[in-house]
């Protein structure tokens, strides 16, 4: 049993959002940080889109810049990680039976006061998304730096109130939530925030 995989469905399960700490060491934060800015400083980098095929760019909704990463032309820091990450969804299938059969990842760069504005990452028309996961790859992040991840929790009943949480995008921490349950949003930071944000999704 891994405990920290236990932790992060634990939380899906009785909140609908898990979060766990050290899920990327120190050391694989910062090795994965240089491969995200060497790939960017390369030119592989786009402005992210909106929408099923993400192709259209909307600045007034979300700032952020992103990468699709591959196994094929993965470096051993990104394997790793995805290898990691395919751990975890043999995990979910054996103790939630989600029925997960692929998942998708990319980095995510937002520059000082970009931001996502509140969406839910499941499309009406596909449904195939069941989890999000993000793992921030910042270094010595502040509360002061902004770029929290706002999550809208539903009221108990058709009349309760949502509840609002915020998640620091701290280094090696993991968010893991449901995708078409939770809307979410990026707030703006003050230095740039950078993540590997992804879904496990069904066939």
């Amino acid at each position: 049993m891994n405990p920290q995989f236990e932790s992060i469905i634990d939380g899906v399960l009785v909140e609908g959002y898990g979060v766990v700490d050290d899920f990327l060491s120190h050391d694989e934060v910062i090795a994965l940080a240089n491969r995200l800015h060497e790939r960017r400083q390369a030119g592989q980098f786009k402005a992210a889109g909106i929408g099923n095929q993400q192709i259209t760019v909307e600045n007034t909704i979300r700032g952020d810049e992103i990468l699709w990463l591959d196994h094929d032309t993965a470096t051993p820091e990104e394997a790793a990680f995805l290898d990691r990450i395919g751990e975890f969804v043999d995990y979910v299938n054996r103790t939630c039976y989600l029925g997960l059969r692929d998942f998708e990842f990319h980095y995510a760069l937002y520059p000082p006061g970009t931001f996502y504005k509140r969406h839910l990452d499941q499309f009406r028309s596909d449904s195939r998304r069941k989890l999000s996961v993000i793992c921030y790859l910042n270094t010595d992040w502040k509360e002061e730096d902004g770029g929290q991840l706002a999550v809208f929790l539903p009221g108990e009943t058709t009349d309760a109130t949502e509840r609002e949480i915020t998640i620091q995008p701290l280094g090696g921490r993991l968010v893991c939530f449901e995708s078409g349950r939770l809307e979410h949003e990026v707030r703006p930071a003050s230095r740039e925030r950078l993540s590997i944000t992804g879904w496990l999704k069904t066939e």
